[in-house]
């Protein structure tokens, strides 16, 4: 059996399984699409010689794409803060604070919130219609008369813009506190 034939069996018998592990990756309603795109990639190869296990490959350019995709989305930004938040509370003497956890949050939010508040018009809006309310690319570039790739430049634009926004905003509150502790350990020393 050729090699190509054996890349399109494998795919169409682990497409179920590729699908359970993409969703514990992306987005549910990603999952399509990242699908589709390994297949393309299959279609598109040059060379299929060197793939020894069609199904392990497949598994590994739907990791892959997977993983593309979530550099490219806000899942990342929402990882980074979420981490910001676990180091800045496990710094805090290991003191496990619900009020402290929920404060942090609520301002990790209004810091997301000011994020968005400053993007360009245009682009915070087809932000917030892809982020917030969930609408695809396709409803997006309806809604604001525009290009479904100026829409995917907007967002991209809007989670490059916001992670740099929360990313010197965190690193400001962070210096401050340093400067509070480090003045308030200095004064108990004294």
């Amino acid at each position: 059996m050729p090699i190509e034939t054996a890349i399109h069996n494998a795919y169409m018998s682990a497409r179920g399984s590729m699908a359970k592990m993409l969703s514990r990756l992306v987005p549910p309603k990603e999952v399509d699409d990242i699908l589709q795109d390994t297949y393309v990639r299959l279609c598109q190869a040059k060379s299929t010689e060197h793939i020894k296990e069609p199904k392990s490959f497949l598994f590994k350019t739907a990791k892959n794409l997977a993983y593309d995709h979530l550099k490219r989305a806000d899942t990342r930004m929402v990882d980074d803060s979420t981490e910001a938040a676990a180091a800045l509370e496990s710094a805090i003497s290991g003191v496990d604070d619900e009020t402290y956890h929920n404060n942090a949050t609520q301002q990790e939010f209004k810091l997301f919130c000011d994020a968005v508040r400053a993007l360009p018009k245009q682009c915070r809006r087809a932000f917030v219609l892809k982020k917030v309310y969930g609408y695809s690319l396709k409803e997006i570039a309806q809604e604001l008369s525009i290009s479904e790739k100026t829409v995917e430049k907007h967002i991209a634009e809007g989670i490059k813009r916001c992670t740099l926004f929360m990313r010197r905003h965190t690193g400001e509150q962070t210096r401050h506190n340093n400067l509070t502790n480090n003045g308030q350990q200095h004064s108990e020393r004294v």
